[in-house]
């Protein structure tokens, strides 16, 4: 990236800071929403109950599939595993219900 102006290196920094506060609040919701001890079984493969780190989350998160819909049928988000669902549920997302509104 070619940075001449002050401008640009403003924008950079802003961006950069607007991903990390995304990355912390997407972290900070999982663990307040697990309570007690904050760990959370499924994130690494042998079962082992760990504290979720936005890392982590991300990670599986980027497993989801997106199915487009079309003109008489919504997208859905394919589910490859538990902890996906788990986490959206965690996370407080629905994903079986559209945001917006059916014609």
């Amino acid at each position: 990236m070619f940075v001449q102006h002050n401008r640009r290196v403003a924008a950079l920094v802003q961006v950069i800071c607007l991903a990390l506060l995304v990355f912390c609040l997407i972290e900070r919701q999982v663990r307040r929403a697990l309570g007690g001890d904050g760990r959370m079984q499924g994130l690494y493969p042998n079962g082992q109950r760990v504290r979720p780190t936005g890392r982590m989350i991300l990670y599986h998160l980027g497993g989801l599939q997106l199915r487009t819909g079309s003109a008489t049928d919504p997208p859905t988000i394919l589910m490859a595993r538990g902890v996906h669902l788990h986490l959206l549920d965690l996370l407080g997302l629905e994903v079986m219900q559209p945001r917006w509104l059916q014609t």
